[in-house]
């Protein structure tokens, strides 16, 4: 593809809910694609959005947290994020969950283009939308052409499959189905809270293992879409947490599936109707050993199961000079918002919370044309949650191209995120345990920012951001008492403020740099640094051409965070990836070093964690082998 192609500026759906230039787009938009996948050896969706300016990534040797801006609070599934899968929201009816790591709906061989926006897309999604939304959108069969398999054997056991098949005919009819597998045994780590002979000299060995097993499956034609997604991850615990027994065969179990049938007709006169029946499941067991009230080991089964389906119709509409609208009523029903906690031998049930509720928006959003090189975008949400009752989210947008070459953004718009089913009901009133909150109210941000951005001739882009958020009634998951007992708790207040700055340049060898500082500040109600929020990151990520392959290094640095009690320390964490150049070979291959200095850095650990911080991952390997059988 020539140069002047890849520098081209991107279309993008997921801002508006309609097609548009990003520099059109009401948010300082970032696009990842499959070349940059590959060329990068990103495993989970958290490797690929770890790159992204302004967002960071922290891992519990569990699950994989996001942060962006300043705000990543301990006890938080991602709730703050709103995800999703070609365009249909896949977070989870109890946590809210937007999952991101090795727990995630798709193999990353099968997706096409992620695009973050980032700030607040409550006015066209409604709750979640908070710190950006991520939208996955997936390969057609036409970029699979046949069938495909690939193989990856790594570092600490990893094992991966993968088989997919590719159909795609002339008349547009497409199809994709895949299947993948993962199996890792992880590492034994040590914990020196723990670190007595009876709990094995603080070493949890053999119990960092992970198993997953994913489907995907896509079929369309004639403007009808189905897919179906499902995935079973089990996780071996070794942390201790939430009051474990230390060097316990403790584990987490998550499964999620998802369907969706979409139709999209054109009616003529400039309108486009598309219309979505979809629904979830998501289910999650926690099954580890707690000490009782006399000390003594008693296996626990923790978990929840939720269930939701609902319907969307969306309309976009040209037909009106100087105007591109898009407008929708979107209804989703809860049917199960369950939670349970049980003892097994004797058998105490300790938890039994069986919730179902409903919400519904409607959204309206115009990209108006107010003079040739200026224009107004402006949205507006009502939702109704069945636990907090109706909120509007405004946002609106003016966009100058003062230049050929300039694009300014002035941007200001509002979200909110309800609390989860986890944070109002979760009652186990026993020592170590969580306090219900069905008091909690709905947490709501305010964002300014200006965005600059400058194309440099066909091949380079800079971008500067300047931010301003404000959060209120910020629910955070405290420590109350002396005994380990939490509750999520509505604070008063949360600001943060920074700047954002990214360049991305395409060299005529076929080399490729991006590159991005962020300063931010975030603060409480009362003025202190918040938790887990590192003031500086600086990213580096260049991909060289060598004769029959691509060269990509990746540079990731943060700052200091601070913890409960405490400060981790500053961090730079290089990988490199040797991947093989696309073309007629029916082989491809990559060989991937992660962590290359072998750097020790650790992630602040939440209020269910001894632990201040829980170290990450040291320097491991990876290589992989594709092989496509229709070449």
């Amino acid at each position: 593809m020539p140069l002047e192609q890849l520098m081209q500026v991107p279309m993008v759906t997921s801002a508006s809910r309609f097609e548009q230039s990003a520099s059109d787009a009401p948010s300082a938009v970032v696009v990842l694609t499959a070349q940059d996948i590959r060329e990068h050896g990103w495993r989970t969706l958290a490797d690929a959005l770890a790159s992204v300016p302004g967002l960071y990534v922290t891992q519990d040797r569990n699950y994989s947290y996001l942060g962006a801006r300043g705000f990543l609070r301990p006890g938080d599934y991602n709730g703050r994020f709103l995800l999703l899968v070609d365009g249909v929201r896949v977070n989870d009816a109890v946590y809210d969950q937007a999952v991101v790591g090795s727990d995630g709906l798709l193999d990353m061989d099968l997706v096409a283009r992620i695009e973050y926006v980032p700030g607040p897309g409550a006015a066209v999604y409604g709750s979640n939308a908070v710190f950006g939304v991520i939208n996955v959108i997936t390969k057609s069969g036409s970029a699979m052409k046949g069938l495909q398999a690939s193989a990856t054997a790594g570092s600490l056991g990893e094992r991966r499959g993968r088989v997919t098949y590719g159909w795609h005919a002339q008349n547009g009819d497409d199809i994709v189905l895949s299947a993948s597998r993962l199996r890792q045994r992880g590492e034994d780590l040590y914990y020196p809270e723990f670190d007595t002979p009876e709990q094995g000299g603080g070493v949890a060995r053999g119990l960092d293992g992970d198993r997953a097993r994913s489907f995907f499956a896509r079929i369309a034609g004639r403007g009808l879409v189905f897919s179906a997604a499902y995935v079973d991850r089990i996780k071996d615990i070794p942390t201790g947490s939430f009051g474990a027994v230390f060097n316990q065969p403790n584990a987490t179990r998550d499964t999620l599936a998802t369907a969706n049938l979409s139709y999209t007709r054109a009616l003529g006169n400039g309108v486009q109707l598309a219309s979505n029946l979809f629904w979830g499941r998501a289910d999650y067991l926690g099954i580890g050993i707690y000490p009782d009230d006399a000390g003594a080991p008693r296996r626990n089964v923790d978990g929840d199961h939720a269930a939701w389906y609902g319907a969307s119709v969306h309309a976009t509409v040209t037909a009106f000079a100087g105007h591109k609208l898009a407008a929708g009523v979107e209804v989703q029903r809860n049917a199960r918002r369950d939670q349970f906690s049980f003892d097994e031998d004797p058998y105490e049930q300790l938890v039994d919370e069986r919730r179902a509720d409903s919400r519904w928006g409607a959204y309206i959003d115009d990209e108006i044309q107010l003079r040739p090189g200026l224009m107004l975008n402006a949205g507006l949400r009502y939702g109704r949650d069945s636990t907090i009752g109706g909120r509007f989210s405004p946002r609106a947008a003016l966009i100058a191209h003062p230049g050929r070459r300039d694009t300014l953004k002035l941007i200001y718009g509002t979200a909110y995120r309800a609390p989860n089913a986890y944070e109002l009901y979760y009652h186990y009133p026993n020592e170590g345990g969580m306090l219900a909150n069905p008091a909690l109210r709905a947490e709501v941000i305010r964002t300014g920012e200006l965005v600059w951005e400058r194309m440099h001739d066909a091949y380079g882009k800079l971008t500067a951001s300047l931010f301003h958020n404000r959060m209120s009634d910020l629910i955070t998951q405290r420590l109350i008492d002396d005994n380990g007992m939490l509750q999520f708790q509505n604070t008063d207040k949360a600001t943060a403020h920074g700047v954002e700055l990214a360049g991305e340049r395409l060299f005529r060898s076929g080399a490729r740099l991006r590159s991005s500082y962020s300063w931010q500040l975030a603060r409480d109600g009362a003025g202190e640094w918040l938790a887990s929020s590192p003031r500086h990151l600086a990213k580096l990520a260049a991909t060289l051409p060598l004769p029959f392959a691509r060269l990509g290094n990746e540079v990731q640095c943060s700052s200091k965070r601070r913890t409960e009690h405490a400060m981790t320390g500053g961090f730079c964490v290089v990988s490199l990836t040797l991947s093989s150049t696309p073309g007629r070979r029916a082989f491809g291959w990559s060989a991937s070093i992660y962590n290359v200095t072998d750097r020790t850095y650790a992630d602040p650990a939440g209020p269910a964690f001894v632990q201040e911080a829980l170290a990450r991952q040291g320097r491991t390997v990876s290589l992989k082998l594709d092989y496509d059988f229709s070449r």
